[in-house]
């Protein structure tokens, strides 16, 4: 029974401006309200937040690497890096933005969560542990909050145990419920996302296990993206009759669905992105379409990353801009969506960060008009410096669309 809370390529046709204010508010975005709002379950309200506001100039990258790039704040002093606003963390893979601006963190080997402030130099107390499988590439894989938020003060995770990879369902110091078992769990291909829909549904993105054979079945639930209700129901119209939404699914490295900075302003993208490692060293990004096969014998992809990253991270939709993380390209990726007849059109690809942060994993977009950021240095491919792992916010300026080419 529904419980009474519960809510109900082209490359050249657009281009996006930006500009970074680090963990600040860039011009263009509305000055948003830093006053925490009182939490529940007895948690005390946090204290109010005044955001500095270093800028860099339009069109300006991260890139100390780059000879004639924008100065950008050190990358071995969180300290004097406003953007950094949490350092010393251990896998962080998850990243869910509550309504007070504060952000829950959760670390994949560990199962821990932490909450971060969005300044610089604050506390990040552990808020829950779960309890996780982390071996091979499994453990806490991601967060969402419930779109009711508010009301249910409900959180998903997308879990690794002994036995499955699982999405499960708590409050802050309420118990651990399972919302859908059984997901394959192998030594390797584990990766897994979670996004709510603007349908209400949430969209679990499962890795294939190490069997591409399973993946590429409508049976099992093993390299999919599923489709469910906040309650684990498969969603009454999904093409099978089951869970399955997409099929064909690798390595569901990014999932994600249009976040708005403005109340007063409808996005004009309404889907479901994901993004994966596609064959012969391409990065695919992927609209998803209802019964559909992805991957290597699947549908071509809706576009892909530049050819020198070939190993795509997380994404997020901000407004009608999308964001992609490069773990290889060590960037952060954006490109302006619309929508002509009906038809999805990504714009050319510009780089918000490259190089700053080193190996760039997880992306999630805020209502504020920020993107939190986690960093992936101590994987064994990266170049870790001492405050790794990193929590990093930015607030991007996605200005108007350039006329079409």
């Amino acid at each position: 029974m529904k419980r009474w809370f519960r809510h109900g390529s082209f490359v050249a046709g657009s281009t996006t401006v930006l500009a970074v204010a680090l963990a600040g508010c860039a011009s263009g975005h509305r000055s948003p309200d830093w006053r925490p709002q009182p939490s529940f379950s007895g948690e005390a309200a946090l204290p109010d937040i005044q955001l500095p506001m270093p800028t860099l100039g339009p069109g300006a990258v991260s890139s100390p690497t780059r000879p004639g790039a924008s100065t950008a704040p050190s990358t071995t002093s969180p300290v004097q890096d406003p953007a950094v606003v949490a350092t010393d963390l251990r896998t962080p893979t998850g990243i869910a933005v509550l309504p007070d601006h504060t952000a829950l963190v959760g670390e994949r080997t560990t199962g821990r969560i932490v909450r971060v402030q969005p300044l610089a130099g604050r506390p990040t107390p552990t808020v829950r542990t779960l309890s996780v499988d982390g071996t091979g590439d499994g453990g806490l894989l991601d967060l969402a909050i419930s779109p009711a938020y508010v009301e249910d003060h409900l959180i998903y995770a997308y879990i690794s145990t002994a036995r499955d990879n699982r999405v499960v369902e708590f409050t802050l110091t309420g118990p651990v419920t399972p919302v859908l078992t059984g997901i394959p769990h192998a030594a390797r291909g584990n990766t897994g996302r979670l996004a709510f829909g603007a349908d209400g549904n949430l969209y679990v993105g499962t890795g294939d296990a190490g069997d591409p054979a399973a993946a590429d079945s409508f049976a099992g639930l093993a390299g999919k993206v599923l489709r469910v209700s906040d309650i684990g129901k498969a969603a009454s119209d999904n093409p099978s009759g089951t869970p399955v939404w997409t099929r064909g699914h690798r390595i569901v490295a990014g999932l994600c669905t249009p976040v708005g900075s403005d109340p007063g302003t409808a996005s004009t993208f309404s889907g479901v992105l994901e993004t994966e490692p596609g064959p012969g060293d391409i990065a695919e990004v992927n609209l998803l379409a209802a019964g559909q096969r992805y991957g290597p014998a699947g549908l071509a992809p809706t576009t892909t990353l530049p050819p020198d990253m070939t190993d795509p991270g997380d994404c997020a939709v901000l407004d009608d801009t999308l964001f992609v993380t490069s773990k290889d390209g060590q960037s952060l990726l954006s490109a302006r969506l619309q929508t002509d007849t009906g038809l999805l059109q990504v714009g050319k690809w510009l780089p918000v960060l490259h190089g700053t942060y080193g190996r760039l994993l997880t992306v999630t977009a805020a209502s504020d008009g920020s993107l939190w950021l986690a960093t992936t240095n101590r994987d064994g491919k990266g170049d870790p410096v001492t405050a790794d792992e990193r929590v990093i916010r930015i607030v991007p300026n996605t200005g108007p669309a350039a006329s079409p080419a």
